[in-house]
């Protein structure tokens, strides 16, 4: 069992580089291609067909470099297109919203979940069903976070412009008396520190990024795709725009340099 193809990764921009980050700790060996559709994001206020259409594109960037398994690291994706990119992908596909849920059933104690995320997420009801299908019990809130995107994008992931945001968007779920709170996109854990302090840290904050690297290892050794390599992984990282920009806010909160980013063209408006 020993296979070095590489996984790969999208997300609509910056925040999928979240679940790389969590790639490399549950998964050390394997190489990574990752792209971040950084010209068209943010996704989650998109219409559906509108992220249907890109994400069929995003899957293409990545199966043009010889990926073994395509991991969607955009709950937006995930939520409206998965089928999308499992029909046209010809290789396995792990989206992050069912390892999420279970990871956010787990963690609660009074079975009242929050779900944040794009408008296209929570619209969509997919975490909500999900929890359902899982245990039928849990009741959950939902809230639309859709200018968290941009500000993580900017960079403004400490900003008091953004803390003062988040107490007008989590102001109702502090109020829901819920115990866990599901990061329904995967920029979102970059604003960890502030939704913390929103909620004076009594909820558990899920992080579907973890959640989904456990879910990706488990598939990799199922269909026998495992990299057993010892040599020093490669990850390339392929955007859309500004590759600059990305490699910047990038380094902030991955903790290390970046290396080089290449801008991939030709892709539709």
């Amino acid at each position: 069992m020993n296979d070095p193809r590489p996984i790969g990764v999208f997300d609509s921009g910056i925040g999928g580089l979240t679940v790389v980050k969590a790639l490399t700790k549950q998964l050390p060996n394997e190489n990574i291609v990752y792209f971040g559709d950084t010209a068209r994001v943010p996704y989650g206020s998109k219409s559906p067909q509108a992220v249907r259409d890109y994400a069929a594109q995003d899957t293409d960037v990545l199966l043009q470099h010889g990926v073994k398994m395509i991991v969607i690291a955009c709950n937006t994706v995930s939520a409206v297109a998965l089928e999308v990119v499992q029909k046209r992908a010809r290789v396995p596909v792990a989206g992050v919203i069912m390892p999420g849920a279970v990871a956010a059933v787990r963690a609660t104690k009074n079975r009242r979940v929050g779900v944040i995320g794009t408008v296209s997420t929570i619209t969509s009801n997919a975490y909500a069903n999900a929890i359902r299908q899982i245990d039928p019990s849990v009741q959950v809130f939902s809230r639309a976070c859709p200018l968290f995107v941009p500000l993580v994008e900017e960079g403004w992931t400490e900003h008091p412009a953004t803390e003062l945001i988040a107490r007008e968007y989590l102001f109702p779920l502090t109020q829901d008396k819920i115990d866990t709170l599901i990061l329904g996109c995967t920029h979102y854990p970059l604003l960890k520190n502030i939704i913390g302090k929103v909620f004076h840290d009594t909820v558990t904050l899920v992080d579907s990024g973890e959640a989904t690297a456990s879910a990706v290892e488990q598939v990799l050794r199922e269909h026998q795709l495992v990299n057993e390599s010892t040599m020093k992984p490669n990850i390339q990282y392929w955007v859309s725009d500004a590759p600059e920009k990305f490699a910047k806010v990038g380094e902030q909160f991955f903790g290390q340099t970046l290396g080089r980013v290449q801008r991939v063209a030709g892709l539709s408006a």
